[in-house]
């Protein structure tokens, strides 16, 4: 798709959400003087492309000190496809916010997922309720994965969150009508398109661009899918 943005007609620059294209095919955009923005990029952005994303590590750290703070030290991470940056960098702050508590993460509590949908976190809260030892809580890379654990749950006969704490990321409307809804972190989605947009137009002009990698704050949204660790 990349390489032939340049020749579409009336098309002047562009804004690339979540590209799966690697880094070396965006920088040959860069160089052929295509005007462009990345909004969350999948993988770590050359220094000179401009990309705007989520504070994902904040994000996360928040979410898991929620979940510490209710007493949960055995929780099970659903973390997002491998080698995704947002993957990682969740990933990174659950666990830091577990360092802060004292708890080590547990390998067999870990579990990524090919593609972030409401299947594969269904089957990977599976796996991780049939621990022998399971998690008293599960913290989904995305919403959409925490609607498939709570379906996991709710086929063991677990209620949420008296037996099981649930929380996702995103805070997109499929969180609101889950059942309970869930707890989440939001990501500044309108701001991070207005931001693209206000970068773009920059671009187009030929302005120079002090920031080139813009990173946007996150907000703990607790609900009710998360409560007091079962004792």
């Amino acid at each position: 798709m990349l390489p032939g943005l340049p020749e579409r007609p009336g098309v002047a620059g562009a804004i690339l959400i979540l590209p799966p294209e690697p880094g070396e095919e965006l920088v040959r955009l860069r160089d052929r003087g295509f005007p462009f923005v990345v909004i969350d990029p999948r993988t770590p952005p050359p220094k000179d492309i401009v990309a705007v994303s989520a504070a994902h590590f904040a994000g996360g750290r928040k979410m898991m000190a929620h979940v510490v703070e209710l007493g949960h030290r055995r929780v099970g991470i659903i973390g997002g496809p491998v080698k995704w940056l947002p993957s990682e960098a969740r990933l990174a702050g659950y666990t830091a916010s577990l360092a802060d508590a004292g708890v080590l993460p547990a390998p067999e509590l870990l579990r990524h997922v090919p593609e972030p949908n409401i299947e594969h976190g269904y089957l990977a809260a599976r796996e991780l309720l049939g621990l022998p030892d399971r998690p008293t809580a599960l913290v989904a890379f995305n919403d959409k994965m925490a609607v498939g654990a709570l379906r996991a749950a709710a086929e063991r006969g677990l209620s949420v969150p008296g037996d099981l704490s649930v929380a996702g990321f995103d805070d997109i409307d499929i969180s609101r009508a889950a059942s309970p809804a869930l707890t989440t972190v939001r990501q500044p989605l309108e701001e991070m398109g207005r931001m693209a947009v206000t970068l773009l137009m920059r671009l187009l002009s030929r302005h120079t661009l002090e920031a080139l990698h813009v990173s946007l704050g996150t907000e703990l949204i607790v609900r009710g899918s998360t409560g007091p660790a079962p004792r």
